[in-house]
């Protein structure tokens, strides 16, 4: 057996609210889907519509639900609704906060100047992983790309990455290549509409990740590489 590791980029797409966008991002080669609880987005879906959503999703395929300084109640409406989801903490939820839910979770960083994000890694030690998303007005990414050069070198966090913020298939490669991060996060660059994604894009997205591994494992082990 080969002692080479190739790292398979993990993909969440987010923002869903249609049965067929469900459909087709698993079908795309989706590992995560991910659903906005969050009333001031326009790809909100409610509690009970993200656990309609999230039973179509086959074993092995995760379901995300996005909280943004949700009171108690929704919290526990969505875990209810969506009973083994990953939850993801896109507000200003302290560390208390996160863990008092006694759920897995992802906590994102929105990278804003001046963000040490080693020392916010180590204040939310007990998250799965960071989201690292675009600082813009208001909460989420807006759809835009940050400057990937803030984010400190493969290997140098205490927690897993996701990259985030802007991405599509035409750019996500380059963001594998210089991030290396465990995953990666697409809504707006998937999508025909705000929260109507489109079948073609998401594939052409989960293509341009799969390359992007094949790529860096490749870089990494000249072996592997295809002769000149």
């Amino acid at each position: 057996m080969s002692s080479e590791f190739v790292h398979r980029t993990r993909i969440k797409v987010c923002g869903l609210t249609r049965e067929a966008d469900v459909d087709a991002a698993v079908e795309a080669g989706a590992d995560a889907i991910g659903f906005v609880l969050y009333d001031k987005s326009p790809r909100h879906v409610s509690a009970e519509r993200a656990g309609v959503l999230a039973r179509r999703l086959p074993p092995f395929v995760t379901p995300v639900v996005l909280l943004v300084n949700a009171d108690a109640d929704l919290r526990q409406r969505a875990l209810d609704a969506v009973p083994n989801a990953l939850l993801q903490f896109h507000g200003d939820e302290s560390p208390a906060q996160c863990m008092a839910a006694a759920r897995p979770f992802l906590r994102a960083a929105r990278m804003a100047p001046g963000l040490d994000l080693s020392d916010f890694a180590h204040q939310f030690a007990g998250a799965q992983a960071l989201l690292v998303d675009a600082h813009v007005e208001g909460y989420g990414g807006g759809g835009q790309v940050f400057d990937w050069s803030l984010l400190p070198q493969p290997g140098q966090l205490p927690l897993p990455l996701v990259l985030s913020g802007g991405l599509h298939a035409g750019n996500v490669g380059e963001g594998i290549r210089r991030v290396r991060p465990w995953a990666v996060d697409v809504s707006s660059g998937v999508e025909a509409g705000k929260g109507l994604k489109d079948a073609a894009l998401l594939r052409a997205f989960c293509r341009a990740v799969r390359l992007a591994d094949a790529e860096v494992s490749s870089s990494a082990n000249p072996i592997l590489a295809p002769a000149a």
